[in-house]
């Protein structure tokens, strides 16, 4: 687009993009590739559970037969879920620049002089936001994935694991080690006293999360007692305790 002068015309082009068939069929090979890469990665660590014990090895057979049952539809719900959010990029990007004109006209700046700096700022912007998009599509469409082999195999718990860096989030910082179950997501910044919540959700299901999801498959895999969040809140548990609400 360098070679356009006029801030509407570029707007206009970056709204003719999002219909591009060749953008629309690169946006669905990217989208599926984002999922499918996550599949397999996760399949290795799977499979490098199954050496470690009997319970795992079952897991493991069950999972071979994942693509043909309920976790190959995931797969393809979350392709085009990823596929829709990569394609309202263009849109977004769109909407920005004619508010930008809007607001820059109000001002009485030349258009000439908007054109300039819809090329200078945008490339950047949308760059930014393309990057944030992929860490929280990447993230859900992990944790999808595994709330799904989980649900399969009949494993209705997980262990919430943070990256362990300054970056944490406070709210996740106090989830970090915490048992959690698939049909009972918390509300961290609601649990940690927070004003300001993003509501009820799972490990890495929020943008700029690096959270991730560990199943709950061996019980005597797990040191007890250890925090669990039931009822609304995060209390510790013994094994004991544990069995008897799991």
């Amino acid at each position: 687009m360098t070679d356009l002068e006029d801030a509407s015309e570029i707007a206009n082009r970056i709204k003719d993009f999002t219909y591009n068939p060749l953008f629309l069929e690169y946006v669905e090979a990217e989208a599926t590739k984002m999922v499918t890469h996550l599949f397999s990665d996760a399949g290795r660590t799977w499979r490098q559970a199954a050496k470690t014990n009997s319970k795992g090895r079952l897991i493991f057979q069950a999972l071979q037969k994942e693509m043909r049952g309920p976790i190959g539809a995931a797969v393809r719900l979350q392709a085009e879920r990823n596929a829709e959010v990569i394609k309202s990029l263009p849109i977004d990007i769109a909407k920005q620049v004619n508010e930008h004109v809007l607001r820059e006209s109000m001002k009485g700046t030349r258009s000439s002089e908007i054109a300039l700096q819809i090329k200078e700022f945008f490339p950047e912007e949308s760059k930014a936001k393309a990057n944030l998009i992929a860490r929280t599509e990447v993230s859900k469409t992990s944790t999808a994935l595994t709330q799904a082999r989980c649900e399969f195999v009949g494993a209705d718990w997980y262990i919430w694991r943070t990256s362990e860096d300054s970056r944490v989030r406070g709210s996740h910082r106090l989830m970090d080690g915490v048992i959690v179950k698939w049909n009972d997501p918390p509300s961290p910044e609601k649990l940690d006293g927070e004003t300001r919540t993003f509501g009820h959700y799972h490990a890495g299901e929020i943008f700029n999360c690096r959270c991730y999801a560990e199943p709950v498959i061996d019980l005597d895999l797990i040191n007890w007692p250890i925090k669990v969040y039931y009822g609304g809140r995060i209390q510790r548990m013994t094994r004991k305790q544990f069995e008897k609400i799991a």
